[in-house]
């Protein structure tokens, strides 16, 4: 039989990873960077835990390094074992290639090149200062990372019987530090020139009329990070078309957000950052979507931003607190995300409360709340336990006003107040506890009457459509959840169990029946 490849295709004008010829929603975590160094290690820490907390993928590092430890010689011994290892565990994998850039330097590249200055040119800020980067402009570089990422690609259309890969990241956070653009010789004759065709007739959200020039004349005090985002992106097409002329899997990139103190070179300049996504957009239709890294506390925010039609929403890297299991259930059933994944997911199963070192920490501009463990185990599996089996339903009603989701996205949200044709929702909101998920759910419109909740730390109350001048009461009300795509009822409540409708910090379900008199 001929193997169905992983593809990225609309379902009601919603982007929809298709697995095996189905839907598929990656519940999935991404392991430390330095995880996949030892596979044997790999194995008893995390893929024999995977089944406990409902991960069906696993996001892991291919190193270039060790793919091609000397030149033109390629070494695949990585790539099939964790192919051997997704297959005996019944999982799925998404491959992070960590070749030319990864956090914004080029640390994983292979001692043969680290070694060639000269021929492979680092990035250089102004006045001459190296960075350890390869400049983007390094085209052989750029030239060498493509051939080694198709090489790959080539091996897993060859090894990939079982189709285990279901996407590939090309590159990590790329961009430059400490700089708004390079100042090597090389680049700076290229900032010198026009602006490409390309980016005289694409701009953000509107038209470029008028634009063009110099980088300066077309983008004034944005002219260095709109260089350097060309520059990245153009780079990224290049390593990612390449690859996918192997093998036509879906392939992404990641995106180390803009933060606080907001000015290029403080977070990667030339990454695709919010304000440059319509560009990278433009130079680099290889990568299906651009995912971003989300260990700021405005999660909410930048599942907006980043996720739509035109960019669907991944989220490869994620804090791994309690909350992460509320933003886990709005990115699915809200934002009808592809996949989402907490960063280090083999400390859940250590216990390990493993935050990065304080210079990390701070360096990387990351919230130490983010690695903080307690709860996270327990409420992120049973997420992905329900959102699974909540998928079919979901698969049913998204995109319709029979399926609404909630989310306290802030401190000061106290509520929402949902419409739906027979009665509107109340939803009060529980103040945030330490090692608790936040106040999350959903609500599926079943029939007119009838409505499954879905959610946790929240109370809801029912009231009469506006006008109507009527009692909503319950003619039935279950307390229970969902197994193998049935619903099963724990508690039928009644008496004083109906007064109030409470979600606790234990993700759960109600199917309601409702009539007014």
């Amino acid at each position: 039989m001929d193997r169905i490849l992983p593809v990225i295709r609309e379902d009601k004008k919603i982007p929809t990873l298709y697995v095996d010829g189905q839907p598929f929603l990656a519940f999935a975590g991404e392991v430390h960077n330095s995880a996949a160094y030892d596979t044997e290690k790999l194995e008893a820490q995390i893929w024999k835990n995977m089944d406990s907390s409902h991960l069906n993928t696993l996001i892991v590092p291919i190193y270039w390094e060790t793919l091609e430890p000397e030149e033109g010689t390629f070494d695949f011994t990585l790539a099939d074992t964790l192919l051997e290892q997704a297959q005996r565990y019944g999982k799925k994998l998404i491959l992070l290639w960590f070749g030319l850039w990864k956090n914004a330097e080029s640390s994983y590249i292979p001692g043969w090149m680290k070694r060639d200055d000269e021929t492979y040119f680092h990035a250089e800020k102004y006045g001459g200062e190296k960075l350890n980067t390869i400049s983007p402009a390094c085209g052989r570089a750029v030239e060498k990372d493509a051939a080694a990422f198709a090489r790959l690609m080539a091996h897993l259309r060859e090894e990939d019987h079982a189709s285990s890969v279901i996407m590939v990241q090309v590159e990590n956070e790329v961009g430059l530090l400490g700089t708004d653009r390079d100042y090597c010789a090389q680049a700076q004759a290229l900032f010198s020139r026009k602006i490409p065709e390309l980016m005289r007739c694409t701009a953000k959200g509107d038209t470029c009329e008028g634009r063009e020039g110099s980088w300066t004349e077309a983008f004034g005090e944005d002219a260095a990070e709109a260089f350097s985002a060309w520059q990245f992106a153009s780079a990224l097409e290049k390593i990612a078309s390449a690859g996918r002329k192997e093998y036509a899997i879906p392939c992404y990139t990641n995106v180390w957000l803009k933060q606080f103190p907001w000015y290029p070179g403080s977070y990667p300049s030339g990454g695709p950052v919010h304000d440059m996504l319509w560009l990278w957009k433009a130079a680099a239709p290889s990568l299906f979507t651009i995912a971003p890294d989300i260990y700021v506390s405005y999660v909410p925010r930048v599942m907006e931003e980043y996720g739509s039609p035109e960019n669907p929403l991944l989220i490869p890297e994620v804090r791994k607190d309690a909350v992460t299991a509320s933003y886990a259930l709005y990115a699915f059933l809200h934002h009808h995300a592809i996949g989402y994944a907490p960063f280090g997911i083999e400390d859940l199963w250590t216990e390990d409360n493993k935050a990065l070192p304080a210079e990390v920490m701070e360096a990387l501009k990351l919230d130490p709340l983010s690695f903080h463990l307690a709860g996270t185990k327990e409420a992120l599996s049973e997420v992905y336990r329900l959102v699974e089996e909540l998928k079919p339903l979901y698969l049913k009603y998204r995109g319709t006003n029979r399926l609404q989701c909630y989310l306290k996205k802030t401190e000061g949200d106290q509520g929402c107040y949902l419409k739906f044709s027979f009665c509107d929702l109340e939803i009060e909101y529980f103040p945030a506890i330490e090692g608790k998920p936040a106040a999350a759910g959903a609500v599926f419109e079943l029939e007119e009457n009838k409505l499954l909740i879905a959610g946790m730390m929240s109370s809801i109350k029912f009231h009469s459509k506006a006008g109507k001048h009527r009692k909503i009461e319950f003619l039935k009300k279950e307390l229970g959840t969902f197994q193998n795509g049935k619903w099963l009822c724990e508690q039928r409540q009644n008496g004083d169990e109906k007064i109030v409708t409470i979600l606790s910090d234990k993700p759960c379900c109600y199917c309601i029946e409702l009539f007014d008199y």
